[in-house]
């Protein structure tokens, strides 16, 4: 069983920055996805970024250049450096971890968020 427990989230104004961190429990697979999800008030919940275990990276378009994720295996933990911050960026911030596992199956799990607010 993995658990996740995120932090650094707040309250920021608008050009300002944060970084998340997002801590795994133990790490179950050497094999494995983290990334960041966000949920806005009455939006559906989307990707922010994903970095896997060879450290590939992922981003969604909205955040290309102003945000970056990284990952510290040895302490199986996921950074997410966020610049140049806006409104609409306010959200809860998800961490989600991910493994493939055989028959085909995914093991899936999410930590229970950190609230952004960018806000002047």
């Amino acid at each position: 069983q993995v658990q996740l427990v995120e932090s650094g989230g707040g309250l920021v104004q608008p050009g300002g920055s944060l970084r998340l961190s997002c801590a795994a429990s133990s790490t179950i697979f050497s094999v494995n996805t983290m990334g960041w999800y966000r949920q806005a008030p009455e939006k559906e919940r989307e990707l922010v970024a994903t970095i896997t275990s060879d450290r590939t990276t992922n981003y969604a378009d909205s955040v290309k250049g102003r945000f970056f994720i990284s990952r510290d295996n040895a302490k199986n933990t996921i950074y997410l450096q966020m610049n140049i911050l806006k409104p609409e960026d306010t959200a809860v911030y998800y961490c989600r971890y991910t493994a493939p596992m055989s028959g085909g199956y995914k093991y899936d799990t999410w930590g229970q968020g950190t609230q952004v607010t960018v806000s002047s």
